[in-house]
């Protein structure tokens, strides 16, 4: 399996984690998502992210759901290590990488307030799980309440060469796309891979700013895997069409709170989980939610050009 490198392109889909009403892992659900993802179109899988439930599992359930994905595909699978203290994250990280996995994900502790305890954060992790190791900066304020600057990224950048990709979910962050690949332009430091989060909710925009495609777990990833593709082959008019299509479903899959909820409801209507459960402490959609879900998957359906099924 290739590791992720600083011109890794295209679309790394976040699979949720599936679970039982009684919360015991899913690992046949788990196999027809990954098929799913394949069939998609995607250029790689994400797990053990923000969307997948990764705090509610033990270190032995983690190792196992990684190892049911990496055997099943030979896209990249980059995993989520993030964890409060670093014997936990190198344990997993070694783990993981004896897989197959092609890289690591890590988000901030949200002890961090300065640059320099940011920049000294991911120097530490870098040093900690091995040169070898490709990593991933997470940025994503909304929710690790960790805001990292452009210098910040910058030095990052330069000074730590197993970053090699940034999730940028800062919101609104569009001209921190720009900013970065204007000083990437201008020599002040080297490149990194761009993939955006946030659901995709801004991905019609990100791709123009310079984002080199998505890595978030909109429950319909064919439209990522269209919106890149149509941007990168400059049919923009086409990509904002299917978009605009879907922005409706993909806005209330934002709602803090529910989005994962939703989500699972989705994807168990598409027949690719066998319940729509999260494992305690969670939730499920009320009967209203899931009408208005509902409605929204036959709005979509009827859209001309738009896939789905």
């Amino acid at each position: 399996m290739p590791l992720i490198i600083r011109t890794t392109r295209g679309v790394y889909a976040i699979a949720p984690t599936p679970f039982f009403p009684d919360g015991a892992l899913d690992l046949d659900s788990m196999r027809r998502l990954v098929d799913f993802y394949e069939d998609a179109g995607v250029d790689g899988l994400t797990l053990l992210g923000q969307m997948g439930e990764a705090p509610k599992l033990t270190q032995a359930e983690a190792v196992e759901i990684v190892a049911t994905v990496v055997s099943r595909t030979t896209l990249p699978v980059v995993v989520g290590v993030s964890a409060p203290g670093f014997g936990s994250m190198k344990a997993l990280t070694s783990e993981v990488m004896a897989l197959g996995a092609a890289g690591v994900m890590v988000g901030p502790p949200n002890t961090l307030r300065t640059d320099d305890q940011i920049v000294g954060y991911y120097t530490e992790v870098a040093k900690t799980l091995g040169a070898d190791v490709p990593i991933v900066v997470q940025d994503y304020p909304l929710t690790f309440s960790v805001v990292m600057s452009v210098p910040v990224l910058t030095r990052i950048a330069g000074d730590v060469p197993s970053v090699v990709m940034l999730k940028h979910e800062d919101w609104p962050g569009l001209e921190k796309i720009s900013a970065l690949r204007a000083a990437e332009a201008a020599g002040e430091m080297p490149r990194l891979s761009i993939l955006c989060g946030n659901g995709g909710l801004f991905l019609d925009f990100e791709m123009k700013r310079g984002a080199d495609g998505a890595m978030t777990g909109y429950c319909f990833p064919e439209l990522l895997v269209d919106m890149v593709r149509l941007t990168a082959e400059g049919h923009d008019d086409q990509a904002h069409d299917l978009f605009d299509a879907h922005l409706p479903l993909i806005r209330y899959e934002q709602q803090p709170g529910s989005g994962l909820a939703v989500r699972k409801y989705i994807m168990m209507r598409r027949g690719l989980l066998s319940t729509d459960a999260q494992r305690r402490p969670g939730r499920s959609l009320s009967p209203t939610e899931c009408a208005e879900v509902d409605l929204l998957l036959t709005r979509l359906k009827r859209r001309e050009g738009v896939r789905g099924r």
